[in-house]
């Protein structure tokens, strides 16, 4: 559930007097989605989408989520585009919240990707890190390997609630991951967050990313490790060959990837898999019953941290060379 902050049709009516996009219409909450509340509006000028950033968005971050945007898509990369307010701002405020118009991008997210898929995805992505270039504004990623310890510390002591020795395990594995962690690999603006949810396709035609509220600036290798572990891993944990290999012959047909950063591919997906355990564990733990955001299971991402400890070549994950 996605909707944390509820507004009225007056409010909303009067917020989008600041906006040239026509008269309300209709409009309703949008139910995916973890961090902000998300509405889909219906305008005498067409579709938009709107977006109130909720308390675990920095307000200072969200020039960067939105000058993002601008410039992806002056480069000829399909995403969302802020819509400006008549005074040339790309934010405003409603129901006391930084809220932001977003144009609305056809298409929608698979829930069940083929390996053709994942070769879209990606070129995609390698489309986004070349596009990124010249970007001006930066932002830390503030869950890459720097804050996997303090995250962990809000859980540790809790962890061997979930499975017996978890905390043994993830400490050992942080300490692995913090002393070989590269540093020298080539970087740039990253996604951070490119799910099956924020990738859409009409048909099998990839038709744009959505949702880059955890965009930063990292190692560009690290975001493929990510595309790896969510896109390329069967319901029953097992690693698909066949999509990894898809995605990365997609991704290197746009932006061959250094014999480094192919080296580093078993340690990068070690640690974004840890990260995003490490995020689901803290939710797991501390998310009150009858929230209205759906947990996910941690374990799902540890079963793949597991995996990757066992991966020795990058052409285990379909990478040739």
């Amino acid at each position: 559930m996605a909707v944390y902050t509820d507004i009225t049709e007056d409010d909303l009516s009067r917020f989008l007097t600041a906006y040239d996009a026509g008269t309300l219409l209709s409009y309703k909450g949008i139910a995916e989605g973890v961090e902000n509340s998300n509405f889909l509006l219906h305008t005498t000028r067409g579709a938009f989408i709107l977006t109130l950033y909720e308390k675990r968005v920095d307000p200072n971050d969200l020039p960067f989520f939105l000058g993002l945007m601008h410039h992806l898509a002056e480069r000829g990369l399909s995403c969302p585009l802020p819509l400006p307010r008549n005074d040339g701002a790309l934010l405003g405020e409603l129901s006391g919240r930084p809220a932001a118009m977003i144009s609305f991008l056809e298409g929608m997210w698979l829930r069940k990707p083929a390996a053709k898929h994942c070769r879209e995805v990606g070129r995609a992505l390698a489309e986004m890190h070349l596009a990124g270039e010249g970007f001006e504004l930066t932002r830390a990623n503030a869950l890459s390997v720097g804050g996997w310890r303090p995250l962990w510390e809000k859980s540790a002591d809790r962890a061997d609630e979930v499975e017996a020795g978890l905390q043994d395990e993830i400490a050992g594995e942080l300490a692995l991951l913090e002393a070989n962690w590269p540093k020298d690999l080539p970087s740039g603006v990253i996604h951070a967050d490119l799910f099956q949810d924020n990738v859409f396709f009409i048909g099998d035609t990839l038709s744009g990313l959505i949702d880059f509220y955890f965009a930063c600036n990292d190692l560009l290798s690290y975001d493929v490790s990510i595309c790896l572990n969510a896109w390329c891993f069967q319901k029953d944990g097992a690693f698909n060959l066949t999509k990894g290999m898809a995605l990365l012959e997609g991704y290197e047909s746009v932006r061959p990837l250094s014999p480094g950063e192919a080296a580093a591919l078993p340690l990068l997906a070690r640690g974004s898999a840890l990260r995003f355990f490490l995020t689901r564990l803290y939710d797991w733990l501390t998310t009150p019953p009858g929230a209205l955001v759906v947990k996910k299971d941690p374990l799902e991402y540890l079963r793949k941290l597991r995996f990757h400890r066992q991966i020795r070549n990058p052409a285990e994950y379909g990478l040739s060379r």
